[in-house]
């Protein structure tokens, strides 16, 4: 029997688990200060949102093109090995890019640097989330995707600082340089997982075996379990607000608008780190109490505070004061977001037998991912556009996100039923 490390009234923590959180907790880790630092190094070099969301936005296409190959890839093969391989790929990716890179070649060498990351995060990310329910059940399911999204958060909430001191003090080389060091003991760790791997019939040719299993996973998205993929559909377009909001306009507004230095910008990042941390936290504490037709409210709240955000540019206001509302909105927003992300995961993860896990959760990044590239660019030309008056771009999304908190209503009392 695994050993319990805390009361069932948490969570059952196994040795796999645990595992699994420390390799996140690097990884993760890793991920953050390197794109925190291709971020500034792009800000930094051309000034511009547009571009710097055009560069984000091409980045994300791999992982929408490849996730569904990567969920069939992780209910076919053994996830550890996956988890191993890919990891290793990653900290030799990064490595080479440190030891090539150069001034001129800089930014392209950054898009490219991007793309890689995103092609084999493609085959992680679903093969990740389908370990939480190989390792946990029932209730504990919320609870484990609580605790991955906390690994998240406090990697969110450390690596801008230590990015920014490292940015700024050596350049983009030593963030990169940290960020090999994360990956490769991110492979320590999951070289001891241990996973059940049931065995199956790979004896149809590639092609084939691709044809049935995205033809049996979206059967069963769109007939037998249909609210799976309306909560898809749901997810995504809070994505697409959210992801544009706070990706490309945050820093927009500190670097650009509100013109302030690095440090400001790992201290803004850092904070929307520790509110993901609280909202992990609250939906942990939420689990007994929580019901999905409340979660429309939860999207009312997202989009209410993006309206501050928006009304504090249009008092007389210092640009300190600017700065901290700003934070203020954004970090509530995000606290908002991670509550909505984490018990919509589960509740698509619930509702998906162990032998689908690995495709539904990449068609969970799939769509949640087209909405990504799509709410950079449009929010990248609306904030280059709107620079002096940003107040148009974040008073109408989050009156917008509202509404649509006050629509789904009747789709979460249904879910519930």
């Amino acid at each position: 029997m695994e050993q319990r490390l805390f009361s069932k009234n948490f969570i059952l923590l196994s040795k796999n688990f645990i595992l699994l959180v420390l390799g996140q907790i690097s990884s993760l880790f890793g991920n953050y200060i390197i794109k925190f630092a291709l971020s500034m190094y792009v800000l930094d070099t051309t000034g511009s949102a547009t571009i710097f969301a055009g560069i984000l936005s091409i980045a994300t296409i791999p992982t929408i093109l490849l996730s569904p190959l990567g969920g069939i890839l992780a209910d076919r093969a053994n996830r550890k090995n996956i988890m191993v391989a890919l990891d290793t790929l990653l900290g030799m990716f990064v490595l080479c890019a440190a030891l090539l890179f150069t001034e001129q070649d800089g930014i392209i060498l950054t898009g490219i640097l991007l793309v890689c990351l995103s092609v084999l995060g493609a085959f992680e990310s679903p093969t990740v989330q389908a370990c939480v329910p190989q390792m946990q059940s029932g209730d504990n399911i919320i609870k484990g995707n609580a605790v991955v999204n906390q690994v998240a958060a406090v990697a969110a909430l450390i690596a801008p600082i230590l990015g920014s001191v490292l940015y700024t003090a050596f350049s983009l080389k030593p963030v990169l340089y940290a960020g090999v060091l994360c990956f490769f003991v991110t492979t320590a760790f999951e070289c001891f997982i241990k996973l059940e791997y049931i065995l199956t019939d790979n004896s149809k040719d590639i092609l084939s075996i691709i044809k049935s299993d995205f033809l049996t996973s979206i059967r069963f998205i769109s007939k037998e379990q249909s609210c799976i993929l309306k909560m898809l559909l749901l997810s995504a377009l809070i994505s697409f607000f959210v992801i544009g909001t706070a990706m490309v306009g945050l820093p927009y507004i500190v670097r650009n608008v509100l013109d302030l230095n690095a440090e400001y910008y790992g201290f803004a990042e850092s904070a929307l780190g520790f509110a993901a941390i609280i909202g992990s936290i609250t939906a942990g504490l939420l689990t007994q109490k929580m019901n999905p037709r409340k979660l429309s409210i939860v999207v009312v709240v997202l989009g209410a505070f993006l309206v501050p955000a928006g009304i504090i540019f249009l008092l007389p206001t210092t640009t300190i004061t600017k700065y901290i509302i700003n934070i203020i909105a954004f970090c509530g927003m995000q606290i908002a977001a991670c509550i909505f992300s984490i018990f919509a995961l589960s509740m698509i993860q619930q509702k998906t037998p162990n032998h689908l896990t690995g495709k539904v959760m990449a068609y969970v990044a799939t769509i949640s991912m087209c909405a990504q590239p799509l709410g950079q660019m449009v929010y990248g030309i609306l904030f280059d556009k709107f620079s002096s008056t940003v107040f148009l771009v974040l008073l109408p999304t989050g009156i917008l996100v509202c509404i649509i908190g006050v629509l789904t209503v009747n789709f979460f009392k249904n879910l519930d039923n």
